[in-house]
C-alpha cells in the first residue's frame, strides 16, 4: 500500500463519506483523492440535478471520457499481451472486452450496480445502465489518478481476477449464426454477398462481404478470411437492426410485399360437382377388379348391399362401355370366374 494511501485510510473514519469511500476501495484497489469525481460518476442522468450553473449533473460526461480511456487502456494491453498478432485480432480482442455487455456484467459482479444513484424507475440489473457507469469510473479514475492508475486498475483489478484476457480473446462470438436465427425466426430472406476480393500490401487476401435483408443492403464486414469478413458484416448488422428502427420496417415492409401472393386469401369457390365415374382406362380396371372381388372361389354371387336409387345420369361414351359388362346380367352358372375376370379385362380396355 503507498504512503498516500495509508494517510487516506487514517483519515477515513473522520470523513462523512466514510462508506463510500470504503466500497469504492473494494472496487478500485485504492481510496480516491477527489470524491466528487466518483459521485457523479455514480449518478444516473435519471436524477436530473444541477450546479450551481444550472448545468444537469449526471454520469454522461464522464462516461464519454472513461470510453475513450478505456479504449487506449485496453488496446495498450492487449497490444502488448498479443506479440504478433494482426490489426483485426487486436481490434476484436479489445471490442469484446470494452463491448457494453462485458462491462454491464462486470459492474454487475463488482458492486459497481449497488452504488449507482438513480430515480428507481430504472432497472437497477439494466446492462447499459452499469456499462455506464463502468465507463464513467474509469473517467473519474483518469481524473483523481491518471493514466497509470486507469492502466493498473484494469491488469490488476479486471484482468487479472475477473476476466481470462486469453479466453475472452479466443471465444468466438458467432454473430451470422445469430442472424440467421433471427432470420429464420422472422421468415426473413438474407443473404451474403462477395463485394470485394483484393490483395494487402503483403499480398494477404482481403475480403469484403455484404448482408442482404430481403433485397435491402445491410452492412459491409472486411476481414481476412470470407468466414472474418461474414462474422464482420453480421455484428454490424445486427447492430444497426438493434438501432435503427426505421431499418427493421423497411425489411418487414419488403418482406410483407414479396409474400403479398402467397398470403393473401383464395376467393376462389370450390366446385361441388362429383367426379366422373371412371375417368381413365386404369380407374375403370380398378373398379372393374373391385367389383369382382364380391365373387368367391365357389362361384357364388356374394350378396350385395342395396343401395338407394340414384337420379339418372347423362350417359357418356365410356359409361356405355361400362354398361355393357353389368355384372348383374351375368349367370354364376353359366360362366366361370376365369372367363368372368377375362370379361371384365376385354370391357376395361374395349376401344371407344
Amino acid at each position: 500500500m503507498q504512503i498516500k494511501d495509508l494517510i487516506d485510510r487514517i483519515k477515513l473514519p473522520f470523513r462523512k463519506e466514510k462508506e463510500l469511500y470504503s466500497s469504492l476501495y473494494e472496487i478500485i484497489g485504492f481510496y480516491p483523492r477527489n470524491i466528487s469525481y466518483y459521485k457523479q460518476a455514480l449518478l444516473h442522468k435519471s436524477m436530473a440535478r444541477r450546479n450551481e450553473k444550472g448545468k444537469p449533473m449526471n454520469n454522461e460526461r464522464l462516461e464519454f471520457l472513461g470510453d475513450a480511456v478505456l479504449d487506449a487502456v485496453v488496446g495498450d494491453i492487449v497490444f502488448r499481451h498479443f506479440e504478433g498478432k494482426r490489426e483485426g485480432f487486436l481490434t476484436n480482442t479489445r471490442s469484446k472486452i470494452v463491448q457494453r455487455e462485458t462491462l454491464g456484467r462486470l459492474a454487475q459482479e463488482m458492486g459497481i450496480i449497488n452504488l449507482i444513484k438513480s430515480n428507481g424507475h430504472t432497472s437497477s440489473h439494466n446492462s447499459y445502465m452499469g456499462g455506464n457507469a463502468f465507463e464513467a469510473l474509469v473517467g473519474a479514475i483518469y481524473l483523481d489518478r491518471g493514466y497509470g492508475a486507469c492502466m493498473r486498475f484494469m491488469e490488476k483489478r479486471i484482468l487479472k481476477e475477473l476476466l481470462n484476457i486469453d479466453k475472452v480473446a479466443y471465444k468466438e462470438v458467432n454473430f451470422k449464426s445469430k442472424l440467421i436465427e433471427w432470420s429464420q425466426k422472422n421468415r426473413v430472406k438474407i443473404d451474403f454477398k462477395l463485394v470485394s476480393e483484393e490483395k494487402d500490401e503483403k499480398g494477404n487476401s482481403k475480403f469484403v462481404y455484404q448482408v442482404t435483408i430481403e433485397g435491402l443492403d445491410g452492412e459491409k464486414g472486411e476481414g481476412y478470411s470470407k468466414k472474418e469478413s461474414q462474422q464482420m458484416a453480421s455484428k454490424l448488422t445486427l447492430q444497426r437492426l438493434r438501432k435503427e428502427p426505421q431499418f427493421i420496417d423497411a425489411v418487414f415492409a419488403a418482406k410483407a410485399s414479396r409474400t403479398k401472393m402467397e398470403e393473401m386469401p383464395t376467393t376462389a369457390v370450390p366446385e361441388t360437382k362429383e367426379p366422373a365415374p371412371f375417368t381413365s382406362e386404369g380407374e375403370r380396371k380398378g373398379q372393374e377388379v373391385e367389383r369382382l372381388e364380391r365373387f368367391d372361389g365357389t362361384d357364388e354371387v356374394a350378396p350385395v348391399e342395396e343401395k338407394q336409387e340414384e337420379k339418372p345420369k347423362r350417359r357418356s361414351k365410356k359409361s356405355d362401355v361400362a354398361d355393357e359388362f353389368d355384372l348383374s346380367d351375368i349367370s354364376a352358372a353359366a360362366q366361370s370366374r376365369e372367363e368372368i375376370i377375362a370379361a371384365a379385362e376385354a370391357a376395361a380396355f374395349a376401344e371407344e
